[in-house]
């Protein structure tokens, strides 16, 4: 039987079951298809596939030195993706495909349409820390709030532990005569790329960063994670999204040197796991409710709200124009470097959706066009979360201020100076709404004006959301 290893969001060696086997196996072939019509559809991120392409690259050599030879073909949807692959395993007589397993709607029915053509196609779960259907509710059903869940999922990691696949050890090492390095300077996805070169490959995250923020940040990250001009986080999403990073693996690491957290969330360190749970909690309730890739929101009631979308606010948000500075600076990072800070999604989400009455559909597609760390699941999440549609949401009369959120978040300025630098001569204590200190210093010009008032625009969004 000559089997294939089949990439897809798992560019790792570390707790990688589908590898595991192959090396097992003595599998000698490995094959990721690029669907560029697919990344398209669902709003990819130029900066996300080039970290994507540049850990391909990593995996070719990475698998080269186990005599495994990587090869990138290219398909432009998941249907197309179902022809190519089979027709590859035809030509070369392959009839077993070994895979770690996606939970998304339109990844289970390729796996389904792959197996209806007589391919053998092995599956194993390692997107999620528990396995989707892993964490039920006594009706067994997934929990619709997130406190319920985080405690049954506590109790099953306390009652079962977190299992990591090993990395695969190799027997004999290659020589480096025998390692494969032909054809990795080719590898393309036909796809726009944007240079991801400030974000570290993962192999360096975990050798050097990661360290760092075990014995420095860790035991902080609950007094600091919410203040954007402080590096208090661990920037491991982007690569969580891609799988470059096994977030079993994460929570395992992390259990290891603290193995009271799991009983005990008054830990320093539980903030951190916490963040590890929300993850689970988004990616079960989409296997559970798959309606939710189609763009439904989670609470009927909200389904089919009026908004307004006013373009010209939509397009103000985008570019950073609003007049309020922590929604600005908090763009213009996403923009820029595509990612943005935790804190300040929840302020940008709250201001879109609430202040400017713009369907949160538009502002979820505008972070996947933007972010590096771009998931479907966690973005849709936090996106109904804030728009108060979802499940767990915070309720729909719970309106950031953005103007408190950067005096409490921001309160030298720090991250809105570094962000709009038009603004570094304003002092701290009118940063955060600066446009009566410029018009007193005849630079009134030099900022938008505020395109909504806070107290105005909180109470249309009141009436707006009382849907009977």
């Amino acid at each position: 039987m000559s089997a294939l290893l089949w990439l897809r969001r798992d560019f790792r060696l570390h707790d990688n079951p589908a590898l595991s086997e192959a090396v097992r196996l003595g599998v000698k072939q490995a094959v990721f298809i690029a669907t560029p019509a697919q990344w398209h559809n669902h709003d990819m991120a130029p900066i996300k596939a080039d970290l994507i392409r540049r850990h391909l690259k990593l995996m070719h050599k990475r698998l080269s030195e186990y005599g495994i030879e990587l090869l990138v073909l290219s398909a432009a949807d998941f249907s197309e993706q179902v022809k190519v692959l089979c027709d590859f395993c035809r030509a070369n007589a392959i009839t077993l495909l070994l895979a770690n397993g996606e939970p998304e709607l339109d990844e289970r029915q390729r796996d389904a349409d792959v197996m209806a053509t007589g391919l053998e196609l092995r599956l194993w779960q390692n997107d999620c820390i528990l396995p989707p259907g892993g964490v039920l509710n006594q009706q067994g059903e997934m929990f619709k709030v997130f406190t319920p869940f985080k405690k049954a999922w506590l109790k099953c990691v306390a009652a079962r532990g977190i299992e990591c696949v090993p990395t695969p050890t190799l027997e004999k090492p290659l020589t480096s005569d025998e390692v494969l390095v032909g054809g990795a300077d080719a590898f393309t996805l036909d796809y726009p790329l944007e240079d991801s070169s400030i974000w570290p490959d993962s192999e360096q995250v975990m050798t050097k960063l990661l360290p760092a923020f075990w014995q420095e940040k860790l035991l902080d990250y609950s007094e600091l994670r919410d203040f954007p001009a402080i590096k208090g986080t661990s920037g491991l999403s982007p690569y969580l999204a891609i799988g470059a990073i096994s977030p079993r693996w994460l929570a395992l690491q992390l259990v290891q040197r603290h193995p009271e957290v799991i009983y005990d969330s008054q830990h320093a360190a539980f903030s951190w796991l916490n963040e590890l749970i929300w993850r689970d909690f988004y990616k079960h309730l989409l296997f559970h409710y798959p309606d939710l890739i189609k763009g439904r929101s989670f609470q009927p009631k909200y389904e089919s709200l009026p908004w307004p979308n006013n373009e010209a606010h939509f397009q103000a948000w985008c570019e950073g124009r609003t007049g309020y500075p922590i929604v600005d600076a908090a763009m213009k990072q996403l923009r820029r470097t595509g990612w943005m800070h935790n804190r300040l999604r929840m302020i940008v989400a709250s201001f879109l959706t609430k202040h400017l009455l713009v369907d949160w559909h538009k502002g979820e597609r505008f972070f996947m066009q933007q972010l590096i760390d771009g998931d479907f699941s966690a973005n849709n999440g936090g996106w109904q979360w804030a728009a108060s549609t979802g499940c767990d949401a915070q309720p729909y009369f719970r309106i950031f201020n953005p103007i408190t959120q950067s005096q409490k978040f921001d309160p030298r300025g720090d991250f809105i100076r570094k962000y709009l630098p038009e603004l570094s001569e304003v002092p701290d204590k009118q940063i955060h709404f600066p446009h009566d200190y410029l018009v007193s210093q005849g630079k009134g010009e030099i900022y938008p004006a505020p395109i909504v008032d806070h107290k105005a625009a909180r109470a249309r969004a009141l009436a707006f959301y009382k849907v009977e």
